[in-house]
């Protein structure tokens, strides 16, 4: 019988033996990608454990509680481990303004579709703040990390095992990891865990890619940030930024930034005496924009009184307080 009749799926020829040895020797790469959601009270050091692991500064910190607003997606890719952790406003009680309800609803959104979650606490205390996340937490689909930061911060060394076992009996954790995000201990343990719970998957993002966020939106948190770290408790939480102008001209960005107060009062102390504070903080913020962005930047900052916008949902939506 001659080759040409034999049924179609009966002649497979040489070509095809050597096709197949190949995809043998070959095996397709197996990947893994994830989210997890970073929660906790406000002012434990969420935003700080994010930056240390992306090794990039992403998401801004500061002293006062409430820094953090908006969900913030940080992307690690190492190898074909892709894990997407998702930073979130600090839970905290209370609900008095539009701004409190949003972030409120957008932490708690995090911990929805995620694979893990890591509850983030101080060694020191726990507070009335951290039970209010705890009675979150314990509704989640995903396993929680208990994680228990500022560990460095702890009076003596002998206190940290029976903290440790007086907080497994708060609930189930799936793991209780101490750490100190600021001074970068014990990280490498807590990734490790992290990433034996990233399932199998396609990856989302380009391995370079750090985050969803836009530039526009990183260069507002930026001198959001410088904002907070100057003024402190000078000016409360009635503070918005929102950029104006972001256009690439060569090797510079110029970058425009409206700062958004509620009262006189506040735009006189974020100017300072012959505008010597907000030369500040647009000097230290456009510091930390050229790391950022690899680029020069002239960055220019103005101030404006809108009375009102924190408890005005419609004027959250024009600043981009919108959930998804």
């Amino acid at each position: 019988m001659h080759n040409d009749d034999l049924p179609e799926h009966e002649y497979l020829g040489d070509d095809f033996d050597d096709a197949q040895d190949n995809e043998l020797d070959e095996p397709l790469e197996i990947t893994h990608c994830g989210f997890v959601a970073i929660v906790g009270r406000p002012n434990v050091g969420k935003s700080t454990l994010l930056n240390h692991i992306l090794g990039q500064k992403l998401s801004i910190t500061s002293r006062k509680p409430q820094t953090t607003r908006d969900q913030i997606i940080g992307v690690k890719t190492e190898g074909h481990v892709q894990t997407i952790y998702v930073d979130t406003p600090g839970l905290h009680k209370g609900e008095d303004k539009a701004i409190n309800r949003y972030m409120n609803r957008t932490a708690s959104s995090a911990l929805k579709d995620v694979d893990l979650v890591l509850f983030v606490i101080e060694a020191e205390r726990w507070t009335e703040q951290d039970e209010v996340v705890l009675q979150r937490v314990q509704y989640a689909d995903a396993p929680v990390v208990l994680v228990v930061n500022k560990v460095d911060k702890l009076e003596e060394k002998d206190e940290l095992l029976p903290r440790l076992m007086q907080l497994s009996e708060k609930m189930d954790f799936a793991q209780i990891v101490p750490i100190s995000a600021l001074r970068n201990s014990n990280l490498d343990r807590l990734e490790k865990l992290v990433e034996s719970y990233i399932p199998e998957g396609s990856q989302y993002y380009p391995e370079d890619q750090i985050t969803n966020r836009s530039s526009r939106f990183l260069a507002a948190e930026i001198v959001r940030e410088k904002i907070t770290r100057q003024l402190g408790q000078e000016v409360p939480y009635e503070v918005a930024v929102q950029i104006e102008e972001f256009v690439y001209e060569g090797s510079t960005i110029h970058i425009s930034a409206l700062i958004l107060v509620e009262r006189d009062g506040q735009k006189r102390i974020i100017i300072g005496d012959k505008g010597a504070k907000i030369k500040l903080i647009g000097r230290e913020a456009r510091i930390d924009m050229e790391n950022l962005f690899q680029y020069k930047v002239m960055l220019n900052l103005w101030v404006k009184v809108r009375s009102g916008w924190s408890d005005d949902e419609r004027a959250l939506a024009s600043l981009g307080y919108q959930e998804d």
